[in-house]
């Protein structure tokens, strides 16, 4: 299977998704046998939002996530953050912000890591990969659109 961007990309949302449906962690030992304590007269009676129930992962899902997290540290640090941002449906202002780049720098940089990823795991299945020296991120955006990718 050739792995590509889009793959990797849907892939990253799939592990944020299942990041957010695993259980919090609690920590043994500390508890409460005090009931709840009821601040106002609507909390006595129930009215509160309705939640849905969280849907535990499966097991498979699990694994998909940690492995997906090993792919980012393949990233430069900053380009890890923003394809884990993107991942977790952030909008470009705010990520820009946090990372201190121009919306257009930090999609190129975006696009550029989820094409590494994607040649990196490619690599796997086939032999004799060229080395060479390493190319800017405007080259490998362009030969990325050469072969379809994008």
């Amino acid at each position: 299977m050739k792995y590509t961007p889009k793959d990797i990309e849907e892939r990253f949302e799939e592990a944020a998704s299942t990041l957010r449906r695993l259980p919090d962690a609690r920590v043994p030992g500390y508890f409460s046998t005090w009931p709840p304590m009821i601040r106002a007269a609507a909390e006595a009676y129930g009215y509160d939002p309705a939640r849905m129930p969280r849907i535990a992962p499966t097991p498979q899902a699990i694994s998909r996530m940690e492995e997906t997290f090993t792919w980012l540290t393949w990233l430069e640090p900053d380009d890890a953050r923003i394809v884990w941002l993107r991942a977790e449906g952030v909008r470009w202002k705010p990520i820009c912000w946090r990372v201190g780049l121009s919306r257009a720098v930090a999609w190129r940089r975006w696009v550029a890591s989820l094409i590494t990823i994607a040649n990196r795991l490619n690599s796997k299945y086939f032999v004799g990969i060229k080395k060479g020296r390493r190319k800017g991120v405007a080259a490998t955006i362009d030969e990325a659109r050469r072969e379809g990718l994008l």
